[in-house]
């Protein structure tokens, strides 16, 4: 690395806004000894980082549902959403590398997440692309991923490639918790094991440094399980002690005393190594919210907060409807700039599906009517595309590749006189029937044909430019 670029990087990390408030115990010597002679670029992960960290400083908070397929993904960006997670135990329950379905006990592959992260970057990549290609120029399909780095999966070098792995498939985030990567567990489980604090702070270190190494400004979140925890694997650090209860476990472990006391100690250390600190909770909670922040932000003034607005509380049991409502929008006032429900997609898949198959057991044909005719509503009224599931998947944008490939004279397209064609037509309310309707079926197909032609025609009449790098702000 020359040595205006050395510069160059240490008057960043100086003087940049993004870099105000963090730490790095490493010189840029060693970030350039690290990195190689040739700088891969991460568009998705650089971009997916950079919009993230505007969205968090221009709007009052960001919230997020957690995603377990790339459709659910879409669906979120449809909606409106700006941001998705891409949680741990979801991959672990239904979306990991080794087929299993499995709770959250770190018993999943640790590249499913990356994995994960992938599989939704290529979903939204396909919707960019099928939206580009019929001229709906709109919407910013890629939304930043927020993902589940968990314990790092073993020690600091496991956390450094881990993170690698996250930037490489296109995370703008990882968060990283202070738990055992041993004896991990759910946050909301019991049983839960810290590491020293020390030890917590060397994996963020690590997350930064590959962060860095690979050239991308990850968005890096610390998370502390301290305030229900009650067991340390080593009493090493100083800081630790004051909340050790001097028991040990038949496994060599310590007591600790769990609570916000111990989790506000250990936030305030990790501050300077993280962008957001995180404490997992045990119930939703505005006055403990507000201590936590409180007692964070008078050490750490400008140091961004997350919460999880987690499935795991029973949010009626503890909050009235109003209360409810009124419960993010007072986490942001306090400094939770990241909001989001970690499991939002298995508790949807389950639900909507239990509720399709209970329905469709006891009345067939018509509860899937019913679905559909609410499809279609959707679609109507609010832009809901995966009623018509060929275009939703590509089978337009494919149909124009091979128009292309073939100079507009391909007779094996696909979606032009399809079922879907015929009969999913934009002002289709369920209800036609007859040889009115097949008429108007036949001709829409003919319409369908007629664009598709046209649309390979103009794409081979035209040059075909790079498109101009998709501004973040």
């Amino acid at each position: 690395m020359a040595s205006n670029q050395k510069f160059s990087m240490t008057a960043q990390w100086q003087s940049d806004p993004r870099w105000h408030g963090v730490t790095r115990p490493y010189s840029e010597d060693n970030v350039a000894r690290l990195s190689g002679s040739v700088q891969v670029e991460h568009t998705l992960a650089r971009l997916g980082a950079g919009r993230l960290w505007e969205l968090l400083h221009s709007e009052p908070y960001v919230p997020a549902l957690g995603a377990m397929t790339g459709n659910q993904a879409i669906q979120q960006v449809k909606a409106g959403l700006k941001a998705i997670y891409v949680s741990g135990w979801q991959a672990a329950a239904d979306a990991n590398d080794a087929g299993q379905m499995y709770p959250d006990l770190n018993l999943y592959p640790a590249d499913s997440v990356p994995n994960l992260v992938r599989r939704i970057n290529q979903a939204l990549m396909r919707a960019d692309q099928i939206h580009h290609q019929e001229g709906k120029n709109g919407a910013y399909w890629f939304a930043p991923l927020i993902a589940d780095g968990d314990t790092g999966f073993g020690g600091n070098l496991n956390a450094f490639e881990l993170m690698k792995a996250m930037i490489e498939a296109g995370a703008a985030a990882v968060h990283f918790e202070d738990q055992s990567s041993s004896a991990k567990k759910c946050g909301h489980l019991g049983g839960k094991v810290l590491v020293p604090t020390s030890e917590a702070i060397q994996k963020l270190v690590a997350a930064r440094l590959a962060a860095d190494v690979m050239g991308v400004p990850t968005v890096i979140i610390a998370r502390t399980d301290a305030e229900s925890a009650t067991l340390l694997t080593s009493d090493i650090d100083p800081r630790d002690r004051e909340f050790l209860t001097g028991a040990r476990t038949a496994e060599g472990l310590f007591g600790i005393r769990s609570g916000l006391e111990s989790a506000i100690a250990r936030a305030i250390s990790y501050a300077p190594y993280a962008d957001l600190i995180w404490c997992e909770t045990s119930h939703p909670d505005l006055a403990q919210a507000r201590r936590f922040a409180e007692a964070v932000l008078a050490k750490h003034p400008k140091k961004m907060l997350a919460y999880n607005c987690s499935p795991s509380f029973n949010w009626k049991k503890h909050l009235d409807d109003q209360a409810i409502a009124e419960f993010q929008r007072e986490l942001a006032a306090m400094g939770y700039k990241f909001q989001f429900v970690t499991l939002a997609g298995f508790h949807t898949l389950n639900l909507a599906m239990f509720e399709l198959a209970r329905a469709y057991q006891a009345s067939g044909m018509s509860a899937y009517s019913r679905l559909q005719e609410k499809e279609f509503s959707c679609e109507r009224d609010h832009g809901y595309e995966a009623a018509k599931h060929q275009r939703f998947a590509g089978t337009g944008y494919f149909d124009a590749v091979q128009q292309v490939i073939s100079s507009g004279t391909a007779s094996t397209t696909a979606l032009g006189g399809s079922t879907e064609a015929e009969q999913f037509t934009s002002a289709n309310s369920g209800t036609s029937s007859g040889n009115g309707s097949r008429a108007s079926h036949r001709s829409a197909r003919r319409e369908h044909s007629r664009v598709a032609s046209a649309s390979a025609e103009s794409k081979l009449a035209v040059p075909v430019h790079p498109s101009p790098e998709v501004s973040v702000s």
